[in-house]
């Protein structure tokens, strides 16, 4: 379960604001794996002077004539904090092709300049959209979640006054903003002279945002790199450097394709302490399979009251072994078939199986913890459960009830501190406890940048306090279910093996294959569920892999 931002203890407690201020830090070269370039650090060299003759923080410049270098030190990178110097392919002057007429580049005839002209006209259009995704990337990178920003506040009203058509694009230049961040970053850099500014408003975002558009979307070069020097142009902070922006923007554009071919995207992509920590435990071969299944875009996953065939053929997808309809990403949600008549919610495949680790739940009194957004509320109401859905965030469970009034269904709603809330006893528990959420970045990328090893102890502890409160609110004989949507083991089998280790009042029940619909490699040597983004492989990428889920069945003792 991603936490939300909300204060206190709980269901709701997320790790502290500021991921990358809790022991990450920045990465350099020797922090990561093999083949990736080092994150920019503060500006080399003493202070420069300005015209006025006192010390400034003058742009950097794009870099000079020097052959530029990979990140395989051969080609490109800028290793050590050191100026990156080296025009790349297409640098020197030379322009892409249709980047003609930009501020600071050479112009062409008349016509050339009225049909440039009539191009940037056209891109203003979305110049609202591109502004709001690069507030959004900024907001990111401090640490905030995604999904919690749009649900409340300024640039949730600015998402929401968007054209549906404009919300998608949004959606779509953060999302892949934010899951190409580490080669995005590689090819800004191979064009730079010395690291950007931290104190210059939105230029890092800007560019990145722009950069993402060139590299990985199906959106004209010139209208990229317009759009993302007006932006910067927008932002008096960032003003200065909008001459810069437009030349590394242009050099990016033109050097693209040997820059993609270049670039390792599992590793540049991956944070090198999830990379490490995924390797000692599921080794090299699954490690690199994780990361790079990250680097596709999700499917949906819609959990269908009734006829999962027949909603396949409507939606134009396919049915999973647990009955989910997968369906490859397309449009508003909310425009798809059975949407208004409630017959269908988004729910990934992996989350249904803590859900069905509870049997038969027809008639029970059951309590799902920490339930907001409420996908498993949902289901376990479907099945006939009589659930009492708690979380500390009263905003997210007015979502819930939301969709629950959507899809016709029934629960009890309480807004409680799960740590300290007591109440029961009940026939069954589900715990979905707030964790790193590193077993779904492929649908949450702002959890690559928002989280760091240092999150882990916070929430391990979080755990454990959750489910010894849970555990006093079961009666005996009753089924507990905790579970996480993370891959490490902290947040997983080593919360298991301490009620084990301290004699806790429960005792594990071991999971079989039948019980996962036949996918016997989900269900662990001690009997627990494990699912990993590489597992359910499909022909198109699209359409493979789960989110990566823990999930344990124990039984507490009479």
């Amino acid at each position: 379960m991603r936490p939300p931002k909300t204060p206190g203890s709980g269901s709701g407690r997320r790790p502290p604001e500021g991921g990358e201020g809790q022991g990450r830090g920045r990465q350099s070269r020797g922090d990561r794996p093999a083949g990736a370039p080092g994150r920019n650090g503060p500006p080399h060299g003493g202070p420069g002077r300005s015209r006025e003759g006192r010390a400034d923080d003058r742009p950097p410049r794009a870099a000079d004539d020097r052959p530029a270098r990979s990140v395989d030190g051969k080609a490109g990178g800028n290793a050590g904090g050191k100026p990156f110097r080296g025009k790349g392919p297409g640098g020197g002057g030379s322009r892409p092709a249709g980047a003609g007429g930009f501020r600071g580049g050479p112009r062409g005839g008349r016509g050339a300049q009225d049909g440039e002209r009539a191009s940037r006209g056209r891109a203003q259009v979305g110049l609202a959209a591109r502004q709001l995704a690069v507030d959004l990337v900024a907001t990111v990178r401090k640490g905030k979640l995604l999904d919690v920003v749009l649900d409340n506040g300024k640039l949730a009203d600015r998402y929401q006054l968007l054209e549906p058509r404009d919300r998608g694009l949004v959606r779509a230049i953060v999302g892949i903003t934010l899951r190409r961040h580490g080669q995005i970053e590689d090819a800004i850099g191979r064009f730079l002279e010395r690291p950007l500014p931290d104190d210059a408003g939105s230029l890092k975002a800007a560019m990145a945002v722009a950069a993402a558009q060139v590299l990985f979307m199906d959106i004209a070069d010139h209208a990229a790199v317009a759009l993302g020097v007006e932006v910067v142009d927008a932002d008096k902070a960032a003003r200065p450097f909008k001459g810069l922006v437009n030349a590394v923007l242009r050099r990016v554009a033109a050097a693209k394709e040997l820059i993609l071919a270049e670039q390792d995207a599992a590793v540049l992509n991956t944070p090198a302490w999830m990379l490490e920590r995924w390797t000692a435990t599921y080794g090299p071969e699954t490690a690199r399979g994780i990361a790079e299944i990250q680097l596709v875009d999700p499917s949906i996953d819609l959990s269908v009251k009734s006829d999962p065939e027949g909603w396949a053929a409507r939606l134009g997808g396919i049915v999973l072994p647990n009955g989910t309809v997968r369906i490859p990403t397309q449009g508003a949600i909310e425009k798809l078939d059975g949407y208004d008549d409630g017959e269908w919610w988004v729910q990934d495949a992996a989350a249904t199986l803590p859900v069905r680790l509870l049997g038969d739940v027809k008639g029970k009194k059951v309590a799902d913890l920490c339930a907001a957004p409420g996908g498993k509320t949902a289901l376990l109401a479907h099945l006939g459960a009589q659930v009492t859905a708690v979380d500390v965030s009263g905003f997210r469970l007015a979502r819930l009830q939301r969709n629950m009034h959507r899809l016709g269904l029934k629960a009890d709603v309480v807004t409680a501190d799960i740590s300290e809330w007591l109440a029961g006893p009940f026939d069954m528990i589900l715990l979905d406890a707030p964790c790193t959420a590193t077993g779904t970045l492929r649908r949450h990328p702002d959890g690559l940048t928002a989280k760091g090893p240092g999150d882990l102890a916070s929430l391990a502890a979080l755990q454990r306090k959750l489910i010894d409160q849970a555990i006093r609110s079961l009666k005996p004989g009753g089924l507990f279910v905790y579970s996480t949507c993370s891959l490490e083991p902290e947040e997983g089998p080593d919360q298991i093996r301490r009620l084990m280790l301290i004699d806790a009042p429960v005792d594990r029940v071991p999971v079989t294959s039948d019980e996962v619909f036949g996918m016997a490699d989900l269900v662990t040597p001690e009997g627990d569920i494990r699912t990993l983004p590489t597992h359910l492989p499909n022909p198109d990428p699209r359409l493979s892999g789960l989110d990566g889920f823990f999930a344990a069945r124990l039984r507490r003792r009479v």
